[in-house]
């Protein structure tokens, strides 16, 4: 596949979408109150392509984006600032484009209530925003219920931050970036792989190589310890598994690797013990032999934990108590025509869902333009776009110089209500890491981000 084919990718599911127009015009004369809570990949490209749309079809429309912070850090080529191949600058993206868009105002705070029966919420600041639709894009926070962090002579917010998970673009991405030049030649470094779904389903295994292969110039004898809970690679298998074993040779992987506890104390952090829940063995993960005997504990002066997800608390607390609002006890149930949960008027979007689709940046920009056009025809008296289709779309360095990508087509499947990969089964990767990939890699995420925040 060619750059130019993928990137035009970012496009797919909006064939067929916002065709609203006349009859649009004739059953909203009054203007509709839309507030879209989070300012991620899923709820920007929203909140712009209401206005977008909504303005072609003369809809008279007031959005409001909600975001904790005044500006967005993407985790989107984050691992490149961990090796000082990126600034974080180069992470920050602000909300400016979108508050010149016509009907949209930008607001920085949290919210702190929503009360879907009056159809308003209330944010820290005070302020009460009424609506007519609320789309929810909270993202994913951490859970550490299952693991035991022990960082003697520190809190336990502090012993956390040693061991960041950095899956969060923010002051942990930098944490851990100082923490990989402070460290010492020939100590290892620990990355967790949470088990299946979580955020970016390639991420970690991207950031086992690009740290691998900056020890490999930085920290001679250094190597990277990859702890997997889930049974094999979750995404890439083929291509992640060539890079452990042709590509980076300093790099062990360890599958149904649980985290039971991590230790260590502040007089010296370069002195970690990640302990397991089970032992565990090392693999060849292309051929699934078996390397050495079992382990119960992995020794390290980087930990790198990933922890279990959930939606966001916000998200749990208004669907916690609702018939069929939670999967799990922790995805927005949604019907994916519309994005629409089980409260009418409030729709979710992005790596808060439970979805067949994955949690990452490019899908929750496909959803989000798949939901925006649903509440347009929803607004207008119509139904939503009954075949709606979403492509998930990224690239993963593999050194600094080379990349893979990853692509898979998603259509509504009627019968079963979800949407589902099309045809069936078939994802499409890179045949290896090249330089051009790597290169495309700059033009996929430069068209992404413009495409959600230009």
């Amino acid at each position: 596949m060619d750059r130019r084919s993928f990137v035009s990718l970012l496009t797919a599911g909006t064939a067929g979408q916002a065709l609203v127009s006349r009859q649009a015009r004739a059953q909203t004369a009054t203007r509709r109150r839309i507030v879209v809570v989070g300012g991620g990949m899923a709820g920007t490209t929203c909140a712009k392509f209401l206005s977008l749309w909504g303005a072609r079809t003369g809809m008279a429309l007031d959005i409001t984006l909600i975001n904790r912070d005044a500006a967005y850090a993407t985790c989107i080529m984050s691992n490149g600032v961990l090796t000082g191949e990126r600034g974080f600058d180069e992470q920050v993206f602000s909300y400016d484009r979108l508050a010149a868009r016509p009907g949209v105002r930008v607001l920085a705070g949290a919210v702190t209530e929503i009360d879907p029966l009056a159809r308003r919420l209330r944010l820290d600041s005070g302020l009460v925003l009424p609506w007519d639709r609320l789309v929810l894009a909270p993202g994913v926070e951490f859970d550490y219920s299952a693991v035991i962090i022990n960082g003697r002579g520190l809190s336990r917010d502090a012993a956390r931050d040693e061991v960041p998970h950095a899956w969060k673009a923010g002051p942990q991405t930098q944490a851990l970036r100082a923490q990989l030049v402070g460290m010492r030649a020939g100590r290892d470094v620990v990355v967790t792989v949470p088990r299946s779904p979580y955020r970016c389903p390639p991420g970690p295994y991207e950031r086992a190589c690009v740290i691998a292969d900056w020890l490999a110039r930085n920290k001679p004898g250094s190597r990277v310890v990859v702890l997997d809970a889930n049974p094999g690679i979750a995404a890439e298998r083929v291509n992640f598994g060539r890079a452990f074993t042709e590509i980076h040779h300093n790099i062990d992987y360890y599958p149904n690797a649980e985290i039971a506890a991590i230790r260590f104390a502040a007089t010296d952090l370069q002195r970690k013990v990640v302990r397991l829940a089970a032992p565990v063995t090392r693999i060849d993960p292309v051929s699934g032999a078996a390397l050495g005997s079992a382990v119960s504990s992995v020794r390290a002066a980087v930990v790198n934990y990933i922890p279990p997800h959930h939606a966001g608390e916000l998200a749990r607390a208004v669907f916690g108590t609702v018939a069929g609002g939670l999967a799990a006890g922790r995805w927005i149930e949604v019907d994916e025509l519309s994005y629409e949960t089980a409260i009418p008027g409030i729709h979710a979007v992005g790596d808060a869902i439970a979805s067949k689709q994955p949690k990452a940046g490019h899908i929750g920009n496909q959803q989000a333009k798949v939901c925006a056009d649903a509440i347009l025809r929803l607004e207008a008296g119509l139904a939503p776009y009954p075949a709606p289709v979403t492509n998930s779309a990224c690239y993963t360095p593999i050194t600094r110089t080379t990349a893979s990508w990853l692509t898979a087509v998603f259509a509504y499947n009627a019968a079963a209500g979800e949407m589902q990969v099309a045809p069936p089964g078939v994802v499409e990767s890179a045949d290896g890491a090249t330089v051009e990939s790597f290169e495309g890699m700059q033009h996929w995420f430069a068209a992404l981000m413009d495409d959600t925040f230009g």
